[in-house]
């Protein structure tokens, strides 16, 4: 007689196990997309002969779409789910990462731009969504490994272009980088059923209509989403400016591409002594050793050509920013309203795609004038400026904290006796 017994616990841990980490693959697929993207976009134009403001342009266009659709992206992850959204976004990059394969004109780079900025969008809002589920510790570990697979992805994807670009050509880069997201397509449809029913439709339905600016009235979002914009605008200038500064030294693309993945490389170091950094250091300790470390860092930035100094000095970078991400998130989670997380990850999205649409236009503008050094300084300057304005943040946290339910209640005051 045969005996069937239960699933063992090792089983059911890791059936929870497997989504979170093949979600950490898919994302970094389609990131390498929009990492390498970014590079072999701004590389092609400069190809084409564009000017420095046209190459602001193509970045800023990157984020235009996605700051314009984020909240309403995170509001649809919320009501139907990620699977739909996810599948759609997947095949929106494809088809923005194979245009300038066929079209080498600055339009076709316009058109793959906005394709793989909204549709890395869209799965990296529903990707942190499905990465907020969890709780507490499991819920800042989970996000460490979101952070661990965009850095490896943000340091292949740059340096994938950089040398596709000197040895097969600006043709070809965009047929490497397309294979990541055709790869991700595939893995997607492995995990449906997971996405599909970790998905819990809201329950309940407010009559008072919900709006953004709830989100931006709360302190302890708003000082989220501050920091947040701050650390991530450095880290876009970055990938914007160094390209053109490369350019303007005389540096190959394979060299542009090994110093923008120092940058990634640093990252990933940072990301795996994290677990020991957060029982250590506090999130706002971190995020103002950011700023500060930053904005030194850009100050130095334009003073050197020699190529292990700036890789240095790109590591050293990458250190100070990849730090944060992981406990920044795993705030915004923690803090979001019940039933909005993805709408609260959607408007992060849109802040920080709004400085990705305004710094690239306006640092294009005025590189065109003065000049790629002084935009080192002005970004070193706003940095500068973030860590003097967010250095109470740790202390007014403590003070909207609620009382803990184990602590005593305060004396009561004894009844006036006149």
């Amino acid at each position: 007689m045969s005996m069937s017994f239960p699933p063992s616990p090792s089983s059911a841990k890791l059936s929870a196990f497997a989504g979170p980490v093949a979600l950490c693959l898919l994302v970094l697929l389609i990131h390498m997309a929009i990492s390498g993207g970014r590079v072999a976009v701004s590389l092609t134009a400069l190809e084409l002969k564009r000017s420095t403001f046209e190459v602001g342009i193509l970045i800023a266009v990157f984020a235009l779409l996605p700051m314009l659709l984020s909240v309403k992206a995170g509001r649809l992850l919320d009501q139907i789910g990620p699977w739909r959204p996810m599948r759609a976004s997947a095949f929106v990059v494809i088809i923005g990462i194979i245009l300038p394969l066929i079209w080498q004109h600055f339009i076709a780079l316009v058109i793959s731009a906005a394709c793989v900025g909204v549709g890395h969008m869209i799965f990296q809002i529903a990707v942190q969504r499905q990465m907020g589920l969890s709780v507490g510790e499991e819920r800042l570990r989970n996000f460490s490994w979101l952070s661990l697979s965009m850095a490896t992805s943000g340091l292949l994807g740059p340096l994938l272009a950089g040398v596709s670009i000197d040895y097969l050509g600006h043709r070809a880069v965009f047929a490497l980088l397309a294979i990541s997201p055709v790869l991700c397509v595939f893995g997607l449809y492995r995990v449906r059923n997971y996405l599909k029913t970790s998905h819990k439709p809201p329950t309940e339905t407010s009559e008072t209509k919900q709006s953004v600016t709830d989100l931006i009235a709360s302190p302890k979002l708003r000082r989220v989403y501050t920091a947040n914009m701050l650390l991530s605008s450095a880290w876009d200038t970055h990938m914007f400016v160094v390209p053109i500064f490369g350019v303007m030294v005389g540096l190959s693309a394979t060299t542009i591409g090994l110093i923008l993945a120092a940058f990634a490389a640093a990252t990933i170091v940072v990301r795996l002594a994290l677990p020991l950094l957060q029982h250590r250091v506090r999130p706002w300790q971190l995020i103002h050793f950011a700023l500060l470390a930053t904005g030194l860092n850009f100050v130095l930035y334009p003073f050197f050509e020699q190529v292990w100094i700036l890789m240095t000095l790109s590591f050293v970078l990458g250190l100070g920013l990849g730090s944060t991400q992981p406990s920044i998130l795993a705030l915004l989670q923690q803090n979001a309203p019940a039933g909005r997380a993805g709408e609260a990850f959607g408007l992060r999205m849109a802040l920080i795609n709004g400085c990705q649409v305004t710094l690239p236009l306006a640092f294009g503008a005025l590189g065109a004038v003065i000049g790629i050094m002084p935009l080192f300084w002005l970004t070193a300057a706003g940095l500068g400026a973030g860590r003097w304005f967010t250095r109470h943040a740790e202390s007014a946290g403590k003070a909207d904290e609620p009382p803990s339910p184990s602590a005593p209640p305060p004396p009561s005051k004894p009844p006036s006796t006149t």
